[in-house]
């Protein structure tokens, strides 16, 4: 019966998906006499947390109840009052917990707070489940640095794109409308330069049943490049776009894209590059939690060499093009030797119609 309730506290906790960065994804069930009498999941960021949108969507009493909650309820003063205060006063009975919070303010305080007053709690009831739905929460909380998911689409061949550069569409329709709910669900999407020159996209996110939200198009572009009349410059006031560039890019046409209301982070120099390893604290100094990368072939390379890739989803369509000088998703100098290949773990392939969706994570260890 843990199981039973904590599934369906997890598939509440979705439900906030895009909506509570960089605040973790939380749901809670309030279960009475075998019978759910409370359900609630963090909305928004800023809002009430799941434990209190349960209580107040509770049918009858919640005294003697018992709570399901998918990471452990806080323990501090934040945007909201604890939540380990509020379960202890509406005389809860025992609480089931899927994961511990990995935030130092927190991490088995709030546990601490409700043992402390009688209450039974029990943790680690489908904790892989809630730590993979939380990984991008765990990732920024513990490093204060962005979970970084690589996106790619590719023949079966391995091309992205044919030898005139021809690449619409490679994936179906399904696996793009999926990579705009990826969208959706992040702080931001970065892009390199040459993307920008080549298909001037908007960056944002079209979905059909839901407004999707539109994340903040990050721009990695050393020499300022950019045209001033591209498309994610044309609209920054509704859309935030962030343009990383270096000391390279000239005074006057930096200037020229700040009069455009974009804002501009500037890397020290690496390799002749912008310092992605400094970008990516930058971005998580301003509570950005999340990027989806879908770069051109350079920017994948640079983005895996200096180890800012967490994740890695991969479209592979049942198509070849073939050609010597067609693209692939990694470019860059690669690897000279295959004991240094970047290594991959946790693999699981899924199919979006006819086209295969691999998942993987980078082992950092490695």
């Amino acid at each position: 019966m843990d199981i039973k309730y904590m599934q369906r506290a997890l598939l509440l906790a979705k439900k906030g998906m895009g909506y509570t960065n960089p605040n973790p994804l939380v749901g809670a069930v309030i279960v009475k006499n075998k019978k759910i009498i409370g359900e609630g999941y963090h909305k928004v960021y800023g809002g009430p947390h799941a434990e209190i949108n349960a209580f107040n969507h509770a049918t009858e009493d919640v005294r003697g109840a018992t709570m399901y909650v998918t990471l452990e309820p806080c323990s501090h003063y934040g945007k909201t009052p604890p939540c380990a205060h509020a379960i202890v006063e509406k005389g809860i009975k025992k609480v089931v917990i899927a994961m511990k919070d990995p935030n130092p303010l927190v991490s088995g305080k709030g546990i601490e707070i409700i043992k402390n007053n009688g209450i039974e709690v029990i943790t680690g009831v489908l904790e892989k489940e809630a730590k993979e739905l939380n990984e991008i929460f765990i990732k920024y909380i513990t490093t204060q640095s962005p979970f970084c998911i690589l996106k790619t689409a590719m023949t079966l061949d391995g091309k992205i794109a044919t030898y005139t550069g021809d690449s619409k569409w490679i994936s179906n329709e399904s696996s793009r409308k999926l990579v705009h709910r990826l969208r959706h669900q992040v702080s931001g999407i970065m892009v390199g330069i040459g993307t920008i020159l080549a298909d001037d996209p908007f960056l944002t996110t079209r979905l059909e049943d839901i407004q999707g939200i539109n994340p903040a198009r990050i721009i990695v572009d050393t020499h300022g490049k950019i045209p001033l009349d591209a498309h994610v410059l044309k609209d920054c006031k509704n859309t935030k776009t962030i343009l990383a560039t270096t000391e390279l890019i000239e005074t006057e046409k930096l200037k020229k894209i700040e009069k455009t209301g974009a804002t501009i982070i500037t890397t020290p120099l690496k390799d002749g590059k912008v310092d992605l390893p400094f970008l990516m604290k930058a971005l998580g100094n301003q509570k950005m939690d999340s990027i989806l990368l879908e770069g051109g072939a350079t920017l994948n390379y640079s983005a895996l060499k200096e180890n800012i890739v967490d994740k890695i989803i991969s479209f592979i369509a049942p198509k070849i093009i073939g050609g010597i000088n067609a693209k692939t998703p990694i470019g860059g100098e690669g690897i000279s030797h295959i004991k240094n290949a970047i290594l991959l773990k946790d693999m699981k392939v899924s199919t979006i119609h006819e086209d295969l969706m691999l998942e993987a994570y980078v082992r950092k260890e490695a």
